[in-house]
Parts: C-alpha cells; sequence; structure tokens
C-alpha cells in the first residue's frame, strides 16, 4: 500500500509540469521581478515574491538512546509527503522563509532475531527554514537551506518480535508524542521541478520519564513541484 501510494503521487507529481500553460511558470499569485540585480558578478532576474510546493518521498530514520532497549542502528524507511509554501525576504537578494505541513513516517530498529524491535514513529511535522536560491543556468537554482522544525506524533507502534506483539508507540510508557531539532538540507530547482535531500537533527528527548535521552535522525529525499 506504501509503494503504491509512493508511486502514484510520483506519477502525479511529473506530469504536472507537462500540463502547464507556458508562460504560467509563475505561478496564479505570482508577481515576477522585471528588474535585474547585480551584485559580485551575480544577476537575479524574475524572482517570485512567493511560491507553493507539493512534496512526496522517502525518509531512512533511525534512534539513538541511552536505553538499550531503544537504542539500535537500524534504519527505518517510510513515506514522506506534504505542501511548502515560501516568500522572498529582501529583493536584494534571492533569501527565502519556508515552512510547510507534511506528514512523516519515522522509527528505527533496535537488537536482532527474537530480540528485534522495530518503531514506527508518525508525526505532522512543521519546518521553518532559511533558504538561498543560487540561479546557475536558464531556469536552474541550486537551493541550500538550514533551519529547524517542530513534530506532533499521530500515530505507530512498537513491533516486538520475540513475543510476537504490537503497541503504540505513544503509549505505554515508551515515547513521547512532542519532537524538534534541526534541519539542513540542499534543494535543486528546474523550471517548476524540484528536488531536495535533508537531514533531521533531533534535540528533543522523544523517551518517556523510565528512558534516558533518547533522539532521532533522519534523511530525506523529496521530488516535488513548485507554483
Amino acid at each position: 500500500m506504501k509503494k503504491t501510494l509512493l508511486l502514484s503521487m510520483l506519477c502525479v507529481l511529473l506530469t504536472l509540469p507537462a500540463m502547464a500553460q507556458p508562460g504560467y511558470r509563475y505561478g496564479r499569485g505570482y508577481e515576477p521581478r522585471v528588474q535585474t540585480v547585480s551584485r559580485h558578478g551575480n544577476e537575479f532576474i524574475g524572482w517570485h515574491r512567493y511560491y507553493f510546493g507539493l512534496r512526496v518521498g522517502m525518509n531512512a530514520s533511525h534512534v539513538n538512546s541511552g536505553s538499550p532497549l531503544l537504542d539500535g542502528s537500524g534504519v527505518k524507511t517510510g513515506l514522506n509527503i506534504g505542501v511548502a509554501a515560501g516568500t522572498q525576504l529582501s529583493y536584494r537578494a534571492p533569501l527565502f522563509l519556508e515552512t510547510g505541513l507534511y506528514y512523516s513516517q519515522k522509527g528505527g530498529k533496535s537488537g536482532s532475531g527474537m530480540d528485534k524491535f522495530t518503531y514506527d514513529l508518525n508525526y505532522l511535522e512543521v519546518p521553518l527554514l532559511l533558504k538561498y536560491k543560487h540561479f546557475v543556468g536558464n531556469q536552474t537554482t541550486i537551493q541550500p537551506y538550514a533551519g529547524g522544525y517542530l513534530a506532533l506524533g499521530t500515530d505507530g507502534n512498537i513491533k516486538n518480535y520475540g513475543t510476537r506483539t504490537a503497541f503504540s508507540s505513544f503509549e505505554n510508557g515508551y515515547f513521547n508524542r512532542f519532537d524538534g531539532g534541526l534541519k539542513v538540507g540542499c534543494g535543486v530547482g528546474f523550471n517548476m521541478l524540484y528536488l531536495d535531500a535533508s537531514y533531521d537533527i533531533g534535540l528533543s528527548n522523544i523517551g518517556q520519564d523510565n528512558f534516558d535521552d533518547t533522539h532521532s535522525g533522519c534523511f530525506t529525499i523529496n521530488i516535488g513541484v513548485n507554483f
């Protein structure tokens, strides 16, 4: 089911640019810049004041903990899907503030064999990022960014392979629902198409009281379109 949903979203995102009419690349509500600003040999032409985007991709996450029960090097894959919105902070430089809302499937693995545990930690996540768009071609940009994120746990299960049981990740004294931390990454834009890779550094202790400090980490690859 997860793979089917991911493939369907990829197909929709890849066909959207082909459906767009010529001259529409600024999107509804955009006010493109008509002047050229030159600074240190770089020219910024036609930058958007704001944009909206759709994103879909894959997470590869893990959990580090002072508790041997939760600590593990195993990577858990999951879906990342959401919407993004950004606004240009200054006409003098292509610096943008971006936020959004994502459904992000994270988690981790620990142990092996009959002592194996897997953790599904699914969140609604809101990032807040500063992004710089560097123009490298006619319609191509490189977009490094950094900032933070806040997340609220919605659902997820812990699976104990030794006892063949499963129970809620956010109940029974295991994981807290709130998470937050730093996010760094870099995107590449070509006309309406967008691709990026990022890493989340969890700073909040997501383990409940009877566990030592527990933190998450997550590498994400997204593909999408901007309007």
